[in-house]
């Protein structure tokens, strides 16, 4: 087995710093900053390093388990989209710019520049979450509830075709954003983010022939989150429909949607139990995560890694061991 494919079975520490591949560039987020580093056309690299105040400080009730795993998520997701059209915008599509729509001036004159911004980060991570609940768990029950309708289907055997179609999805979704060119950058930059976590999990000073050695696969990365999310909602919709007999398929995708806040809550937990645990147990657990990092993940150049690296050292706490998992 080559060392790229090698998974770490003992990392002598677990941080709690993790990122997300953009652009051109990598967020990296620690206990108390985020950090943004792109690369941009001209070679040079630039930052942006903002003040992190987590959810669970400013409402204590929303860090309880069970409750903090739908916020901190939509968080998440907010701080990713509002990353990615930063560092999009050092890269425009076309070399003349284009005006502003009505409707951006509109947003601009009413709310100001700031607000203005948040509201189309908000809209975009509205856009986002519906198009995964449509195209990984409304559409599977879609697919089946038509196929029911040619061929009667014993419940248990509608519930395991769901689940079936729902991951064959997720995976040719992953397999098909692999095949194109611009996300196979951003997913070497995935590969720079991971190798820099290693790296500093490993003890080993941030240089770029250190990180370059480390595996590029990460068991507490988002595709695995995302991999858990589908098989929790599995499980759970299986023995929810044992108990209650729902053939409606408009009825199936309310309950779904309605059951997602659970299943991002336990699945939150068992994340966090899983990454801070290192044994038999939680790599059987980790193991699909990091089978699908193979179309999600790629090896990044020098430069990728000098990027991780900066973004990483940004959101460095002073405090050591402030950012343990």
């Amino acid at each position: 087995m080559t060392n790229e494919n090698k998974q770490s079975c003992a990392t002598p520490y677990k941080t709690m710093i993790g990122g997300q591949a953009l652009i051109e560039g990598i967020m990296m987020m620690g206990p108390e900053k985020k950090a943004v580093v792109v690369r941009k056309p001209d070679g040079a690299l630039e930052e942006q390093v903002e003040g992190r105040v987590l959810i669970k400080d400013k409402y204590p009730i929303l860090g309880l388990p069970f409750l903090r795993g739908v916020f901190n998520f939509c968080s998440s997701m907010a701080n990713g989209v509002k990353a990615l059209m930063y560092s999009a915008s050092f890269f425009p599509e076309d070399e003349e710019p284009e005006e502003p729509s009505k409707f951006e001036v509109w947003l601009d004159e009413h709310l100001g520049s700031e607000k203005a911004a948040s509201v189309f980060v908000t809209l975009a991570v509205v856009l986002g979450m519906g198009f995964s609940v449509l195209l990984f768990f409304l559409l599977p029950t879609a697919l089946v509830g038509g196929l029911g309708r040619l061929v009667m289907l014993p419940m248990w055997l509608r519930n395991l075709l769901e689940g079936v179609v729902r991951i064959v999805i997720f995976v040719v979704y992953l397999m098909l954003c692999s095949k194109m060119k611009d996300m196979r950058r951003v997913f070497s930059y995935h590969g720079a983010e991971h190798k820099t976590i290693f790296c500093y999990e490993r003890g080993l000073p941030l240089t770029v022939e250190n990180v370059r050695e480390q595996p590029k696969h990460h068991p507490r990365c988002g595709t695995s989150f995302l991999f858990v999310v589908i098989v929790v909602s599995i499980l759970i919709s299986s023995v929810l429909f044992s108990f209650v007999e729902v053939t409606n398929t408009f009825a199936r995708m309310g309950l779904h949607i309605l059951l997602l806040p659970v299943i991002v809550s336990i699945t939150y937990e068992i994340n966090r139990l899983v990454g801070k645990y290192d044994n038999s147990i939680t790599r059987l657990a980790t193991a699909p995560g990091l089978w699908l990092q193979n179309w999600t993940t790629f090896e990044p150049d020098d430069s990728m890694i000098e990027v991780g690296i900066r973004a990483f050292m940004l959101v460095l706490p002073e405090e050591k061991g402030k950012d343990e998992w």
